[in-house]
């Protein structure tokens, strides 16, 4: 069973190392939008690490959001989704596969990238770290709920738009403890809270965002 997962993967990234364009955009982006608020707000301390969890969270976010339309809309043109669909193994493991490739290349380098980021608004080493353990619980949550708007748009006109407008509101639980866990631990309250809420979240898309895209895919194919 774990084979065709290991395969797509090795496969979505060996594509993706050879589009690296995709990566740096995503990464650019990410990096554009949090740094022009320190400039813009001014160089205040308190303001910047008031102002820190929710626009690193934002830009986050919308980062993600660049590469979604990416995770099927390739294998739908030229036929290897279809194909994937008539294979025997589960269409719930080959989409957790997609999802865990897409995870990779769009979301590791954020976390990786925002801790230099952070620096910027003057956060404390505490705070850093739940940053990047916040981001490591939240953007695989945003992949696999993505995933589903993904499906469920494929093939349409202006799908990046109504993609954006179904998963947007389904990204604010996992935008607000993932912002709230930064607050909570730059004003001293700790972070654990929000944290495990995001674990929670985490394992509940685990569990039924394959299945829901799984079942989106088969109907945008049919």
């Amino acid at each position: 069973m774990m084979e065709p997962l290991f395969w797509i993967v090795r496969r979505d990234l060996t594509i993706a190392l050879r589009r690296r364009s995709d990566i740096f955009t995503t990464l650019v982006f990410f990096v554009i939008v949090v740094s022009l608020f320190p400039l813009g707000i001014g160089p205040e301390p308190d303001t910047l690490r008031l102002i820190a969890p929710g626009i690193v969270w934002v830009g986050a976010l919308l980062a993600s959001m660049l590469a979604l339309e990416q995770i099927f809309s390739a294998d739908h043109r030229d036929g290897t989704l279809e194909q994937m669909l008539l294979t025997p193994q589960p269409v719930a493991l080959l989409v957790t596969g997609k999802v865990l490739a897409h995870w990779l290349v769009s979301g590791v380098p954020l976390v990786l990238i925002s801790p230099i980021l952070g620096l910027q608004y003057d956060l404390s080493f505490d705070a850093l770290l739940t940053l990047i353990v916040s981001l490591l619980l939240g953007t695989p949550a945003l992949s696999l709920i993505g995933a589903i708007g993904a499906g469920l748009t494929l093939g349409l006109r202006s799908g990046g738009v109504l993609l954006a407008l179904l998963v947007l509101p389904l990204y604010i639980p996992v935008l607000i403890f993932g912002a709230g866990a930064v607050e909570a631990t730059v004003s001293g309250l700790g972070g654990r809270s929000h944290l495990m809420m995001l674990g929670a979240i985490l394992l509940g898309s685990m569990v039924l965002a394959p299945l829901a895209t799984a079942a989106a895919l088969r109907v945008a194919e049919d």
